[in-house]
C-alpha cells in the first residue's frame, strides 16, 4: 500500500547531491516520486531531472524551477553550509537562498502541497531572539533579506546558528498563511548526522557535537533524517502543519526535562 502516497507526485529536492538531501531523494525514488534535484554538484542519482542550482545566485533558482515547470506536490529543502563557511555564504544558503527557492516552488504548488526544510538543533536559540529574527523574515526578497544581513553582522556572527533560528520561525510565521491554501510547511531538527558536512561540524563545535548525540549516543543516519522529512510532506500526514521536529533520539526531551546541560553544549562549564 501506498500509504505515503508518493507514487506519480512530482517533487523537488534541494541539496541532492550527498547527506541527507541524497538520501531523500534517492528513498522517493523508491516510493515511485517523479524526483528533481537541486544542487551545487551533480548527483549520481538517476532522477527525472537535475539541475545546477546555487543557493547563493537567485538567477539560478529561478532559472532550476523554471526548468522543472508543472505542478510540484511537495518541496525538500535538503542544502545548507556548516559555520566553517563563510557567514554571509551560510546566510544566504541556509536562509535566504532557501526562502527563496520555497517562495518560487510555491508558484507552482496548489492545494495538497507541503514543504519540509532541514533546520538543527543549532537553532535552538531561536526563542530569546523572536524579535530580530522576525526583523530578519520581515525583508522582502532575496536582496532585501541580504542587505539586513549585510547591515546586521553583529547579529549574523558565524551565520549558522542565525540561518537555522530563522528557518525555525519562518516555518512557524508561513504555516498560518499557507494552510489556507491547502499547503503545510514544517521543519526537522537532525541531531549530528553522518554525513560528509560533520568534520567540518567537529572543527568547529568540538566536544559540543558529542554533548548533541545524547542520550542515543551515536549519530543519526542520512536515511534516519530522510525518513522524518519524507513523513513530514506525506498523505499521512495532512493535519502536521507548522512543526519543528525534533529527529535527534531524544536530545530536545532530555534537554527540556534537564537531564543533558545545554551550558556544557556550548561550551560554558
Amino acid at each position: 500500500m501506498d500509504i505515503l502516497g508518493y507514487k506519480g507526485k512530482r517533487v523537488i529536492v534541494s541539496g541532492c547531491f550527498s547527506g541527507m538531501g541524497e538520501a531523500t531523494a534517492r528513498k522517493l525514488v523508491e516510493l515511485g516520486a517523479e524526483v528533481h534535484g537541486f544542487d551545487f554538484k551533480e548527483t549520481s542519482l538517476e532522477l527525472a531531472s537535475f539541475n545546477l542550482v546555487d543557493l547563493r545566485d537567485p538567477a539560478t533558482i529561478d532559472a532550476a524551477v523554471a526548468n522543472v515547470g508543472g505542478k510540484i506536490d511537495a518541496l525538500f529543502n535538503c542544502a545548507g553550509l556548516p559555520q566553517t563557511a563563510p557567514a554571509m555564504d551560510v546566510m544566504r544558503v541556509n536562509f535566504i537562498g532557501t526562502r527563496h527557492l520555497t517562495e518560487k516552488v510555491l508558484e507552482l504548488m496548489g492545494e495538497g502541497g507541503a514543504i519540509a526544510s532541514i533546520s538543527s538543533t543549532g537553532g535552538l536559540g531561536w526563542s530569546r531572539r523572536v524579535p530580530v529574527l522576525m526583523e530578519l523574515i520581515s525583508q522582502q526578497g532575496y536582496q532585501g533579506a541580504l542587505d539586513w544581513c549585510e547591515g546586521k553582522m553583529d547579529e549574523v556572527r558565524d551565520g549558522y546558528s542565525t540561518s537555522k533560528e530563522a528557518v525555525i520561525v519562518w516555518t512557524m510565521l508561513s504555516c498560518a498563511s499557507l494552510i489556507k491554501k491547502g499547503i503545510r510547511i514544517n521543519c526537522t531538527l537532525p541531531s549530528p548526522t553522518q554525513t560528509p558536512m560533520m568534520k567540518h561540524f567537529r572543527e568547529a563545535a568540538g566536544d559540543a557535537v558529542d554533548v548533541a548525540m545524547q542520550p542515543i549516543g551515536r549519530y543519526s543516519t542520512p536515511e534516519e533524517q530522510a525518513n522524518a522529512l519524507i513523513f513530514l510532506n506525506s498523505d499521512i500526514a495532512t493535519i502536521v502543519n507548522g512543526v519543528v521536529l525534533p529527529a535527534d533520539g531524544g536530545f530536545m526531551g532530555a534537554v527540556t526535562t534537564g537531564q543533558i546541560d545545554l551550558a556544557a553544549m556550548m561550551g560554558k562549564k
